[in-house]
């Protein structure tokens, strides 16, 4: 038998105190998080139509299922030009504005929190308000008529109809609330790392004849990568989970133009009581989130390698 003495009892309990103040943080996360998780995927592989009996195991149905609904390959494909279509602007406009408010004019404070006001702004007001925008008489729609331009107006969240022959116009309305929304925020993360450059840099730069825009392209984008990168990630993992300005604008409509995948499983879920292909829908869900995050990791690492070399 091991006898340990004072010495190894004290080395022991300072190895483990810090464990012990993370039990009260680790028992939430396995009984709000880990625990409902393995549930869900564990109900995708049941039938679980009446509550008020036990699930009953069908294996892969589910799944099978899911491969032919076409609806759900409507929703994936609306996300996925959700992603493309929301992700580049978040990435590319708020590099933009952070280099603008990065500006030590007078002033300069108030633009930062007027670019910033749309982020503190819940989302369902945020919604509402857009949505009465977008009405048939709503203000773009009158302001458009005005102008002669489109005097029958125009149905934002009514029409089917697929904008330069890609995107459905109700789908871009939506997405035009996210980029509106989002720009502040990764605004506030490019104006981080803006402030993390030494101005000395940009002075060097400016003797060797790059100033003005291009002193940005030789000098900001280079150091300003690892923001890029995490900005991207994180705006594709949002938009993919994108569900709140769907459900107050639009419910999924016309004819499924704008229902992305996470609104199909709400709608599975809490609409027709389909709990256990919700799961199912919420597991591939779950499969293409790990996949940005794996991405977003393998980036991190790679950027901390060039950094060591």
């Amino acid at each position: 038998m091991i006898q340990l003495t004072p010495k190894d009892w004290m080395l022991l309990k300072q190895r483990l105190t810090p464990y012990l103040f993370l039990l009260p943080a680790l028992f939430i996360l396995v009984l709000t998080v880990f625990w409902p998780a393995l549930q869900a995927f564990y109900l995708s592989f049941t039938s679980y139509e009446d509550i008020a009996q036990p699930p009953k195991w069908i294996g892969f149905a589910n799944f099978l299922r899911l491969w032919k609904d076409a609806v759900f390959w409507k929703t994936l494909e609306n996300t996925f030009l959700y992603l493309v279509g929301v992700v580049p602007i978040l990435v590319i406009a708020p590099l933009g504005l952070a280099i603008l408010v990065n500006e030590k004019l007078r002033g300069m404070n108030w633009f930062r929190a007027a670019y910033y006001t749309p982020v503190v702004i819940s989302m369902v007001v945020a919604g509402i308000a857009w949505k009465w925008l977008y009405a048939e008489r709503g203000l773009l729609n009158q302001f458009f008529q005005i102008l002669g331009i489109f005097p029958e107006g125009v149905p934002w969240l009514t029409s089917p109809a697929k904008l330069l022959g890609i995107i459905p116009i109700s789908l871009a309305s939506v997405m035009a609330v996210t980029v509106w929304k989002g720009l502040g925020y990764y605004m506030v993360i490019y104006l981080a790392g803006l402030q993390s450059i030494p101005a000395d840099v940009y002075e060097a730069a400016a003797i060797d004849g790059s100033d003005g825009i291009r002193k940005h392209w030789d000098i900001t984008v280079p150091l300003m990568k690892p923001y890029l990168a995490l900005v991207g990630v994180i705006s594709a993992i949002s938009a993919t989970k994108v569900f709140e300005e769907v459900y107050i604008m639009t419910q999924g409509g016309p004819l499924n133009s704008s229902k992305t995948i996470v609104y199909y499983l709400y709608e599975q879920a809490f609409s027709n009581l389909e709990i256990s292909y919700a799961c199912t829908i919420g597991l591939v869900l779950f499969l293409i989130i790990l996949g940005l995050s794996v991405l977003r990791l393998a980036i991190n690492q790679k950027e901390a390698d060039n950094i060591t070399v």
